[in-house]
């Protein structure tokens, strides 16, 4: 039966977290599914189609971002909908399996859906008796599922059963036309394995998604043998969102003068260069770090950064700060101290201070380890990368490590950095310049390319750093800021 009585569905992309919020309306009345903090974009969704807000839902309380859902549904009196048996600081409409409400002329049942959380529900919106949408959020995911062990790893196991039965508690409750809207597979460190496309429904999930075409033990064990880490500070979100964020603040961090700048960095705060890895090669402040605002800025720049370090943003345009520091209020980063745009020459007392990078490409690798078969080579990428194929004789130091592995790394000698693109390792050789290194080489070049340079590619498992660990249950080092002080300022 075509969906002519249908809700309307829009889409908020936020491409550089790997997420996607949802407004869904009767033409009248709206549902705001797993908004983001910024919800600017919200309110101007709302405005220019002529909406009123009545309800916000969350699907689970999430691990990578710092929800909005709070403050939009205060700042509209919507009623703000949140998965039952949740321990929160606030007041919200608690709903389960079963449970429904309307919005409009639009019905939402609630399916509990665990996996991705012990909690998490999914929203199926019908219209007329026309069923339209099914908001999954962590759970079924377009070809793949939301990870399992976000929540607790030691709960992985269950919780990947749960996400497999989840999957056929959707496909039975739903017809296969219907259309699918994850919060979590475009990117997202949340998504068990690779997502699959832009849109789907139920009918084609069966056909594609391992949780249909796979008998349960064998879905969960490659569930789990597909696990890597995932970021830091996740270990931040849960309880922010639990205990009710404050609200979003989107004004523009004060200008820094050099001065400023320069002081900011001998105290151990992060100033962050967005421009490009070549750009900030050429030339860029002494004790920058490189997080070029095009990759998945926010994933590693919060992931690397010691939490609660105050943060300035340098770009060459204010539209780079502008959406820089829009993602870093994503993951509950709101002590941006300042920025500056511009270049070197505005950022520093005296241009011609400004720092380089040597960059070489896989072959530049390849001819110095001809010369010096010595040469320290760092990779930099994750354990399944690592474990997939790397350069012989490299020392597997992932990016999230660095800083607690600085003492292993040779001052006396260059030190080649790569990753699978690039971006990782940029970051990582400007880090390693702020920590005083002087010999630090940044291969900014694409993996695959090490093959075609000559270099010999191994795989073997990464090594285990404890007795008993395991990659599943592994998180990385939440590490805490911690100001310099003169002693411990370089140079």
């Amino acid at each position: 039966m075509p969906y002519t009585s249908a809700p309307h569905v829009l889409v908020l992309d936020s491409t550089g977290l790997g997420d996607r919020s949802y407004l869904a309306h009767d033409g009248v009345h709206a549902l705001v599914v797993d908004p983001q903090r910024d919800i600017d974009r919200v309110e101007a969704l709302l405005a220019e189609h002529g909406l009123t807000l009545t309800h916000v839902a969350e699907t689970h309380i999430h691990n990578d971002y710092v929800t909005g859902g709070l403050e939009l549904a205060r700042r509209h009196g919507a009623t703000y909908v949140v998965p039952g048996d949740v321990d929160l600081a606030y007041d919200g409409l608690a709903v389960g399996d079963g449970d429904s409400f309307t919005v409009g002329d639009m019905t939402v049942d609630v399916i509990h859906t665990p996996g991705h959380t012990p909690h998490h529900v999914s929203f199926a919106v019908r219209k007329d008796d026309h069923l339209g949408a099914v908001f999954t959020g962590g759970s079924l995911l377009y070809g793949s599922v939301g990870r399992p062990d976000l929540v607790a790893p030691d709960l992985a196991v269950k919780q990947a059963h749960d996400q497999w039965h989840s999957a056929h508690r959707l496909a039975e409750r739903l017809e296969d036309e219907t259309p699918i809207y994850p919060t979590h597979g475009f990117g997202s460190f949340c998504a068990a394995t690779q997502a699959q496309g832009l849109s789907s429904t139920i009918g084609n999930e069966k056909v594609i998604n391992p949780a249909f075409t796979e008998a349960e033990e064998q879905f969960v064990q490659a569930i789990l043998a597909g696990l890597d880490v995932f970021p830091a500070y996740y270990a931040h979100m849960g309880p922010a969102n639990a205990a009710g964020p404050v609200d979003v603040d989107l004004a523009i961090p004060e200008q820094a003068d050099p001065a400023v700048l320069r002081e900011r960095i001998m105290r151990g705060e992060w100033v962050v260069d967005l421009r490009s890895r070549e750009v900030f090669a050429a030339g860029h402040v002494p004790g920058a770090v490189n997080f070029d605002l095009d990759g998945a800025f926010i994933n590693y720049l919060a992931w690397m950064m010691p939490w609660g370090t105050p943060v300035t943003l340098l770009g060459s345009t204010p539209e780079q700060v502008h959406a820089a520091h829009r993602e870093l209020v994503r993951v509950g980063i709101d002590n941006a101290v300042g920025q500056a745009t511009g270049g070197p020459d505005f950022w520093l007392e005296n241009p011609a201070a400004a720092q380089r990078m040597e960059q070489v490409d896989f072959h530049g690798v390849a001819a110095a380890l001809a010369a010096d078969p010595d040469a320290y080579l760092m990779d930099t990428r994750q354990i399944l990368e690592w474990e997939g194929g790397h350069v012989a004789g490299a020392v597997f130091m992932p990016f999230y490590e660095v800083l607690d592995r600085l003492n292993e790394i040779p001052r006396d000698k260059p030190a080649y950095v790569y990753c699978g693109s690039g971006y990782r390792a940029a970051a990582v050789a400007s880090l390693l310049q702020n920590e005083g290194f002087t010999n630090i080489v940044h291969v900014n070049d694409d993996f695959p390319n090490a093959a075609g340079a000559g270099l010999e590619i191994v795989a073997e498992a990464a090594p285990a750093r404890e007795p008993g660990w395991t990659w599943i249950a592994s998180r990385s080092t939440v590490r805490e800021y911690s100001p310099r002080t003169a002693a411990d300022t370089k140079g």
